[in-house]
């Protein structure tokens, strides 16, 4: 049996802080969290729905309580930081090749952009008409 004490490296509790990339990650992974409750609040609603109108229009009236709203808003802006970071990390993971030549990040950005906006609409219009 070795007699060696393993190194052990000390890490701070707010090791994230130090560094603003570091802290952009740690935001947008702990958002997963937040966008998680929010899907279980979706859900929730699905469910009630299920149970009839009175049951649904019980958990739309959950939904007007002032903290409610405040979570939704909170929950819409990091789903948004979410989209944007996720957005701006496509390039790395789609590597596209036209004619020989590498596509430009910035197309590959615009083009999930594009989508993103033409799919919102689309669903609007489903829901609106």
């Amino acid at each position: 049996m070795s007699k060696r004490k393993p190194y052990i490296r000390e890490l701070p509790r707010d090791w994230w802080m130090k560094q603003l990339f570091y802290t952009k990650y740690m935001i947008r992974e702990g958002s997963s969290v937040l966008i998680t409750l929010y899907s279980l609040i979706l859900a929730w609603g699905v469910f009630r729905l299920s149970q009839g109108e009175t049951a649904f229009n019980g958990w739309l009236e959950a939904l007007q309580n002032p903290f409610a709203i405040i979570l939704h808003l909170l929950m819409l802006i990091l789903a948004l930081y979410h989209t944007i970071t996720w957005f701006s990390l496509a390039p790395k993971a789609v590597d596209l090749w036209i004619k020989g030549k590498k596509l430009d990040d910035k197309v590959i950005v615009a083009a999930h952009y594009g989508a993103f906006a033409v799919l919102t609409i689309f669903c609007l219009l489903i829901i609106t008409l």
